[in-house]
């Protein structure tokens, strides 16, 4: 623990303190090979934890806000479906993507929504039990 406190705490400012950092805009352009070769590896190590920062966050957006429902009858607050057990003739298959145009039978939408996303979801099959 103290090795990491002391480069918290010493070095990081330290090495910090050494940069060749003009106090005005002309001194910038005053900077020699060297000034600017010792700035890089600072500068390199900003412009990742920026890119990264940025991925992150877009990645957060094109997920959405955390809702499952991207479309179905969104002009209500709860989306409650029955379907009575008599109407099935042999079985059917309800959504769980969210993604149906047939919404609530499956129509496959799970198959691209699985592609683009890598999860695995699939539809709940409902049948008549099997005598035996």
């Amino acid at each position: 623990m103290y090795f990491v406190s002391n480069v918290i705490k010493v070095t990081i400012p330290n090495y910090l303190a050494s940069l060749p950092i003009p106090d005005s805009f002309g001194g910038w352009f005053r900077l020699g090979v060297k000034d600017w070769l010792a700035l890089l590896p600072p500068t390199i190590a900003l412009g990742g934890i920026s890119y990264y920062s940025y991925q992150t966050i877009k990645k957060a957006k094109e997920a959405g806000n955390g809702q499952i429902n991207p479309c179905i009858r969104k002009d209500i607050n709860k989306v409650v479906d029955f379907v009575d057990i008599e109407d099935i003739t042999e079985k059917v298959s309800l959504c769980r993507c969210w993604r149906s145009k047939n919404w609530p039978y499956c129509d496959g939408a799970h198959g691209p929504h699985n592609k683009a996303t890598g999860d695995n979801t699939g539809p709940v099959v409902v049948r008549h039990k099997e005598n035996k």
